[in-house]
């Protein structure tokens, strides 16, 4: 049950989230929300506890609603340069960079963040950084960061669907790049993929992708 619509008494603030920071392939994805301030919704929640069905049909509902909201990517060749904590930053940086309403404070997901920040309506620097907080198990007690949630992991989503039928061998489809034993036994057996992270241990045994 989320416990509370906003954190700061500002008018516009955002919600972050990120998707796919623990796999082995792909690019991690994370999404900024704003809702009015009274917005209301009974059925957002974090994203882990809905269903795939359910997740879509309310990305739907949080497009529409929303004041704004935006996706940020980050590829697994700029993971490798500088590591997934800084990927994850980035990647919520990039989706509070295209914002169409600025933001005036930031809460996030998780127990750590790297200052945002404070730009102009027209995206010049404002001068200093955004007040942000981070919120542990934030995605299940905050309106914006539930919603950032449902973002970021259903487009994230549909990319590793759409990595799958060019590289169906490593069920993609159904691991979305998660370290399954399938995945893994994949990649002992066929290699690894141009959308692989190498600077992961991915055949779980302590060898990095580059050293097979």
């Amino acid at each position: 049950m989320l416990q509370s619509h906003f954190y700061n008494e500002y008018e516009w603030e955002a919600g972050c989230d990120e998707a796919g920071r623990g796999c082995l392939a792909g690019s991690v994805y994370a999404a900024a929300v704003i809702f009015p301030r009274d917005y209301e919704n009974a059925e957002l929640n974090d994203s882990k506890q809905l269903t795939d069905k359910k997740r879509h049909q309310l990305r739907e509902i949080i497009e529409r609603d929303a004041v704004a909201w935006a996706v940020g990517v980050v590829t697994p060749e700029e993971i490798d340069k500088i590591n997934i904590l800084n990927a994850s930053f980035l990647a919520m940086h990039r989706a509070l960079d295209q914002l169409s309403v600025r933001p005036e404070a930031i809460i996030v997901d998780g127990n750590r963040f790297k200052p945002y920040k404070r730009l102009s309506q027209s995206g010049e620097d404002g001068g200093g950084f955004l007040p942000h907080t981070c919120i542990v198990k934030g995605d299940g007690k905050y309106l914006s960061i539930a919603a950032a949630s449902i973002l970021a992991k259903t487009y994230r989503d549909d990319y590793m669907d759409k990595l799958a039928e060019e590289y169906p061998q490593y069920d993609w489809q159904s691991n979305k790049g998660y370290p399954t034993r399938k995945h893994r036994e994949a990649i002992k057996e066929y290699g690894i993929t141009p959308y692989h992270r190498k600077s992961y241990n991915l055949l779980g045994d302590g060898q990095l992708s580059f050293d097979f």
